[in-house]
């Protein structure tokens, strides 16, 4: 995501409100005071619309609408009761805290945007780490801003509006080179192209154009395709062309822009609205992207306890609670047909198949698994590292319901010197005198860390298996020495571990990495840290990181 200037978000915000429904809406990720500077000229500009608040815990009666059950009971017959989303159609919905937006709701809000009673959506981006709003509502929407790196409020108002945004023509030439812009950066749908043509319309219209120009599309590309590149196009440069003859003015013609092929000059402007940290993120393979996963465990759903869910049709048994308005809703459309003359008109006739229990949806605790090489001369700086490392994660356990725990390798074999935790204190008694020394039992430790990772998986919570060494193993599965039988046993270990789907680094603390350590990574399809003079900080830093990182990288 690219940091964009205010100027540039406050741009943003004029061209959705010419085109409100064709762009879909805006995310504005980050708070303070720019967040409010963007949202009030947003409002200035969108004054004639209605403006509704999406509530963060809202249920589906409110949100789709349905059967109001007191209106109902008074009235001793159904009352329907509007959503807020059948009042939306034309104006702007305003959703805070946006990256935790249930799915159902985010759902309910990507159906609407793509049927006839679309609006804009404005989403308040307020997660911190890889937190975001829903794949699926970003992707339906033409703007999405950084604004956490903006603090200044000096800024050039956009012009003011000259024609309608109907009034814009586009032509074949702008779609293709907006599409070719999108593949170049490995845009994967085509609703951003869709929106950033939008875009490119709606700025034109703003400076009083009916056909598209170059600049309307650099814009587009600018404010749409950059924010989601998650690539660099591959470099292809021109081969050298013999120089003509030295011609009159020759020496001090500027080039024309217009020459240039549209497309090229769209795809510099959005790589000039890339900031360089991406650039590097993206040319390494580990730049975030919208949804992925985080620091944290997967979801999963419960009965009893986590953020609450719709109601769902089912029993009140095994621990499932009784969602007793949404039972009343399901029932009050059928009692005319259910009563009969003798019945009291004052009961409610509830069926077994009107009963709903309430849904839970929990974050699963993360658990990293260290492996640590423990042999050899270089033993004592490898558990120094491994011991900060843990230490340092420690201290972040309890805000990201993470544990660790750490798999020794020495000798002829590999121990659990210490099982997932969360104790900081238990964690420095057990590590403050760890042996090293011995030979290299790697498949050992593989299949160690594969068994704790299992039994972690079991208990509901996501194992993240962390390997340091050098790859080089001399110790059989059976513990007899033996440098080939040992690398085979390692890789059909890493073999193992793959087939399971684990998630896993490989960090290569060798004075100088090697090939063994990358294809061990390679053959447990892990992620390949080559980190020969790593510190303890350097060590959680990098380790955080690849759990962090889309699991594609």
């Amino acid at each position: 995501m690219s940091d964009l200037a205010l100027g540039e978000a406050l741009l943003a915000a004029r061209l959705l409100a010419l085109a409100p429904v064709q762009l879909g809406g805006i995310c504005l990720r980050g708070g303070g005071p720019a967040r409010e500077v963007v949202l009030e000229a947003l409002r200035g500009h969108l004054a004639d619309v209605p403006w509704r608040r999406l509530p963060l815990g809202i249920d589906d009666e409110s949100l789709l609408g349905g059967i109001d059950v007191a209106a109902s009971l008074r009235a001793r017959s159904p009352v329907v009761r509007r959503g807020l989303l059948a009042g939306a159609a034309g104006g702007v919905i305003v959703a805070p805290m946006a990256e935790r937006l249930r799915e159902h709701v985010a759902g309910c809000l990507a159906q609407v945007l793509d049927g006839a009673g679309a609006f804009a959506l404005v989403l308040l981006d307020d997660g911190a780490n890889d937190e975001r709003p829903p794949a699926a509502l970003l992707d339906r929407m033409a703007f999405d801003i950084d604004l956490s790196a903006v603090a200044a409020l000096d800024h050039t108002p956009p012009p003011a509006t000259a024609i309608p945004f109907d009034a814009v023509a586009t032509d074949e030439a702008a779609l293709s080179a907006l599409a070719g812009t999108s593949v170049a950066l490995g845009i994967e749908s085509l609703r951003p192209v869709l929106c950033a043509l939008a875009a490119a319309r709606a700025h034109a219209a703003l400076h009083g154009r009916t056909a598209l120009a170059e600049d309307d599309l650099q814009a587009a590309a600018r404010l749409v395709l950059a924010p989601r590149a998650t690539r660099l196009p591959a470099s292809e440069e021109p081969p050298a062309e013999q120089a003509p003859a030295d011609t009159p003015g020759d020496a001090t013609d500027e080039p024309i822009l217009g020459d240039q092929p549209p497309q090229d000059l769209v795809l510099a402007a959005a790589l000039a609205a890339i900031p360089p940290d991406l650039l590097a993120r993206l040319s390494s393979g580990t730049a975030r992207r919208a949804g992925s996963g985080g620091s944290a465990g997967r979801k999963t759903r419960s009965r009893l306890r986590g953020r609450p869910l719709g109601a769902r049709a089912g029993m009140p048994r095994g621990g499932a609670r009784l969602a007793l308005v949404d039972t009343l809703r399901a029932a009050v459309p059928w009692q005319g047909l259910r009563r009969t003359e003798a019945d009291d008109n004052a009961r409610i006739v509830v069926h077994k198949a009107d009963l709903r229990v309430r849904r839970f949806e929990q974050r699963a605790g993360a658990v990293t698994v260290f492996c640590v090489d423990a042999s050899g001369s270089a033993a004592a700086a490898r558990l120094g590292e491994a011991k900060g490392a843990i230490q340092l994660m420690l201290a972040q356990a309890y805000v990201e319901r993470s544990e660790v725990a750490l798999i020794a390798l020495r000798g002829a074999g590999a121990e659990v010197l210490l099982p997932p935790t969360r104790s900081l204190t238990r964690a420095r008694r057990e590590l403050a005198a760890l042996p090293g020394g011995g030979g290299t039992p790697l498949a050992a430790g593989i299949h160690a860390a594969h068994a704790l990772a299992e039994a972690v998986a079991a208990r509901g919570r996501t194992p993240f298996c962390v390997f340091l060494t050098d790859g080089k193993a001399n110790v059989d599965a059976n513990g007899s020495p033996g440098r080939s039988a040992a690398t085979a046993d390692a890789e059909a270990a890493a073999r193992a571990l793959a087939r399971s789907a684990c998630a896993a680094v490989v960090v290569d603390i060798a004075p100088h990495p090697g090939a063994e350590a990358r294809k061990l990574a390679e053959t447990m399809h892990a992620r390949y840290l080559p980190l020969p003079l790593a510190d303890a900080r350097a060590l959680e830093r990098a380790v955080t990181a690849a759990r962090r990182a889309p699991a594609s990288a």
